[in-house]
């Protein structure tokens, strides 16, 4: 017998649990021949035999149970749309060491990916039907996290949620629409619609949970996967943050979290990249070290190998990266790992804040809407280099909020980030005190070099316009000397027939002055 698309083992007691298609399997090597040669099982649900009914886990809850999640089915006819054909799919299940399960959550659509951070149940989810983007769920029991498949079964009488799908697809339109056959159509996006976010439907749907911290489709994944706690002492400075995989894409990436008026929020970044096939588990060795395990199995992957074991090694070198984002009650402070330099921290073109969020609707995945930019108008820069604060206009509450920094640059070598972007996801906006415009930097070199451009342009213009007043006056009369207009002289006046002091044609003007004074003196 072997583990039929398991999806992941937890070790306890001596014992390796594997979660199967339909059932959490208890494996034991009681002869000690490196084999298995004991198979329990410990819990059994339903299957109808879709294709897309994988279960993910077990992850162990520190009171030594189980969580195991379960993928939806599609539609036959409807082949796009999630359904939960027999009851646990689409649902998060609780399972004791002694095999009593209780259902503990649903909405989910595919949960590859289980975490338990300081003791608390995480999952990442997939773009889909409902799904606008991949994400990272704190999961409580009662909760729903988005998709309506799994409210098929809340009138069980051990479901801890009675939210139904009438109600849900009262507010959310199913969009479940024929054409003149009678055939279903596929629901697509539509541009310039009115449409509803995920947190909109939240305040009519209290039992609804967003998600703590998005992964923006495409860019931070495209298949997200295993969560995994990084313990205090493993990877430098980034001890105690979460990593998460990316089947997709192949790589991973790290998420920080911080709770905000009781609920989790945080920022992620990519990480590590390269990986020579999809990253689905990982899991920590004794010397501080990730293996990684790998597969593209079924839906391909940037890495081309078809599955893979690799082990991700720390090489004790501190990289300049943002070590996290806190939310702030005007902004955001940016920790990071090396100290900055001031000049390039202190400077306002080297930040850039956007924020976008993502419709909830059945049709698969979601662009990006109601993109905005938000103004940094401020800075302040730690003492020591490792902080900075930043003044950010226009934030808005369970928005994904893209911080970009492409011009901070690190004291030592003026290094650029290696990473210049993260996503932080603002479910709630703290409260408390704000910086004063008096303690922060305001200069801004892009603004300093728009101005100075714009003055010498203006400056040019002006000298442009003087010269053009100038080319416009009339010119004033030219004053001609005797031997410039002699020769127009001699052609058109006397001078053509007369010369001064010598007779030409007819006598010279000396000659005539003589005939006249002469005459004149007759005539006296």
């Amino acid at each position: 017998m072997a583990c039929t698309k398991s999806s992941g083992l937890a070790w306890k007691d001596g014992a390796l649990y594997c979660a199967q298609r339909g059932e959490l399997t208890k494996l034991v090597d009681s002869n000690m021949d490196g084999k298995a040669d004991i198979y329990e099982t410990v819990y059994a649900w339903p299957l109808s035999g879709h294709y897309h009914e994988y279960s993910f886990g077990p992850k162990l809850a520190p009171d030594g149970s189980f969580f195991v999640s379960g993928n939806v089915a599609f539609g036959n006819e409807e082949w796009w749309r999630g359904e939960s054909r027999v009851p646990m799919r689409g649902w998060m299940m609780h399972i004791s060491a002694d095999g009593q399960m209780e259902p503990w959550a649903t909405g989910m659509r595919s949960p590859c990916g289980l975490g338990m951070i300081n003791g608390e149940l995480f999952y990442s989810e997939n773009q889909g039907d409902y799904m606008g983007s991949g994400g990272v769920w704190q999961v409580k029991k009662g909760d729903f996290v988005g998709h309506p498949a799994g409210l098929k079964w809340t009138g069980l009488a051990n479901s801890p949620l009675k939210l139904t799908a009438e109600k849900f697809n009262s507010i959310v339109d199913e969009r479940k629409v024929k054409n003149e056959q009678g055939r279903y159509i596929k629901p697509e996006n539509v541009v310039n619609e009115k449409f509803i976010t995920m947190f909109e439907v939240k305040k009519q749907i209290p039992e609804l949970r967003t998600p703590a911290v998005w992964l923006p489709h495409g860019v931070l994944g495209i298949s997200n996967s295993e969560i995994l706690a990084i313990p205090e002492g493993n990877f430098g400075p980034f001890g105690g943050q979460v990593l998460v995989g990316d089947q997709g894409q192949s790589k991973i990436m790290r998420v920080v979290m911080e709770k905000v008026n009781g609920e989790y929020q945080g920022v992620a970044f990519d990480f590590r990249q390269g990986f020579q096939s999809g990253v689905l588990r990982m899991a920590w060795a004794q010397d501080g070290s990730l293996f990684v395990g790998e597969t593209n199995r079924g839906w391909g992957s940037a890495g081309d190998a078809n599955e893979g074991l690799q082990r991700l090694v720390w090489n004790n070198r501190i990289p300049f990266e943002m070590k996290t984002v806190k939310a702030m009650p005007d902004g955001f402070e940016i920790e990071f790992t090396l100290p900055v330099d001031k000049k390039s921290a202190e400077d306002l073109a080297s930040y850039a804040v956007e924020s976008f969020i993502y419709k909830y609707h059945p049709v698969y995945g979601s662009p990006t809407v109601n993109q905005e930019k938000c103004e940094v108008k401020g800075v302040k820069v730690s003492a020591d280099g490792m902080k900075a604060r930043i003044i950010v206009d226009n934030l808005r509450q369970y928005y994904i909020h893209n911080i970009t920094l492409n011009g901070v640059r690190a004291a030592d070598m003026y290094y650029s980030l290696v990473h210049p972007t993260g996503y932080y996801t603002l479910n709630n906006i703290p409260t408390g005190t704000k910086l004063a415009m008096s303690e922060v930097s305001t200069r801004n070199s892009e603004k300093e070099a728009a101005a100075k451009a714009k003055a010498a342009e203006a400056a040019k213009a002006k000298t442009a316009a003087a010269k053009a007043t100038e080319a416009a006056k009339p010119a004033a009369p030219k004053v001609y000397t005797y031997e410039e207009v002699k020769p127009l002289l001699a052609k058109h006046t006397c001078s053509a027939c007369h010369a001064a002091d010598k007779k030409q044609v007819g006598p010279a003007f000396r000659d005539i002055a003589k005939r006249t004074t002469a005459t004149k003196a007759s005539l006296n």
